[in-house]
């Protein structure tokens, strides 16, 4: 049986903005991950003040499971949590929820942030996969993001974080010794992609900075 090919983000969307449209000045904050990202999830939403930027998260999960995971994290989040719909407004304190089994992608739409859920094939054999959302970020939102990858086995993100970080984004990455598997993050550091890295239990400041920024 041949194995499954390695689809990189150009099957989904080209890299580059359009270079005649300025960027935003709303804030936007993107998350990866995938290994023991829903315990890290948890940590770092439920840390959150309500006012922060909209925010945007892509977690590794099968179809079905993504809906109780965002309505379990919404029970005890100052912030409101829930799973991505097709055409959803990303605002301010609220974290879209990538669906388990589809690609979600931020574009702009009327002076604001909207997602596109969508199909097509796995990138990095994941769908969703960070790669697709950082760098529909970086083609987006630019330096107005901050893009943050957290614990997780493989690669998925680290190209879309370096897409970010050369858009001028603010990019962080999960240290090592707080990670489950420390290897979404370790390729992204590897990449020159990181601009910083924290623990888990710090990474809600980079977000609430990233409001004030």
């Amino acid at each position: 049986m041949l194995p499954t090919p390695k689809h990189s983000a150009d099957v989904i969307l080209p890299a580059g903005r359009d270079k005649n449209t300025a960027w935003p000045t709303e804030k936007l904050i993107a998350i990866g991950t995938s290994t023991g990202g829903t315990q890290a999830l948890d940590s770092v939403l439920r840390r959150l003040p309500s006012a922060v930027p909209g925010i945007v998260v892509v977690q590794h999960m099968p179809a079905q499971f993504t809906t109780t995971f965002a309505e379990r994290l919404n029970t005890h989040c100052a912030i409101e949590v829930r799973e991505a719909t097709d055409g959803d407004r990303v605002e301010p304190g609220l974290a879209l929820i990538a669906p388990g089994g589809k690609h979600m992608l931020v574009r702009r739409s009327g002076g604001h942030y909207c997602v596109s859920v969508i199909d097509g094939p796995p990138v990095n054999r994941h769908r969703p996969s960070v790669d697709v959302l950082f760098r529909s970020v970086a083609n987006c939102a630019g330096p107005a993001a901050t893009g943050i990858i957290m614990t997780g086995m493989g690669d998925d993100g680290a190209r879309g974080m370096k897409e970010m970080a050369d858009a001028g984004a603010h990019t962080v990455a999960q240290d090592e010794k707080s990670c489950v598997v420390f290897g979404m993050p370790k390729v992204a550091i590897e990449l020159g992609a990181v601009r910083e890295v924290l623990p888990l239990d710090r990474i809600h400041e980079a977000i609430v900075a990233a409001g004030r920024r």
